[in-house]
């Protein structure tokens, strides 16, 4: 068994981070994965209906990991409130570094997993440096 993993996101955002982990990883990504597109037109209440069922195919036992793009959104409040009652974990901030490191480690348990997701994704937020000036030919 292994920790589930749903993608609470504004629209296709979730769509194109799994298509960019696919392009990097491998097209069979080591956990299963799903996305909840959030969009303003949409209930609410539809949006927790999906994303319960989501939820009830993610979780072979072990848990499922949602993983939001912005925390107090309408997004990460959704995946808050699908959360409730459930054994999951939620994590806001969901970037590209998150992702390699939670599907790097399939192996991890839900806490250990959700630790790694919140380290992977602080540790890929840097100021890169600036590169040297090479000298021109006078």
């Amino acid at each position: 068994m292994s920790v589930g993993v749903l993608l609470v996101t504004h629209g296709k955002l979730g769509h194109f981070l799994l298509e960019t982990m696919r392009d990097m990883i491998g097209e069979d990504l080591p956990l299963p994965v799903d996305v909840l597109e959030v969009r303003r037109v949409q209930a609410t209440d539809v949006l927790l209906l999906q994303g319960r069922r989501m939820i009830e195919r993610l979780d072979g036992g072990d848990g499922v990991l949602l993983l939001t793009d912005a925390f107090g959104s309408t997004p990460s409040n959704i995946a808050n409130h699908l959360s409730d009652g459930i054994g999951s974990c939620v994590v806001a901030g969901l970037n590209l570094p998150m992702l390699v490191k939670v599907f790097n480690y399939p192996q991890l348990d839900l806490a250990a997993m959700t630790r790694a997701a919140v380290e992977g994704g602080q540790r890929g937020v840097v100021v890169c440096p600036r590169p040297s000036t090479v000298n021109s030919k006078e």
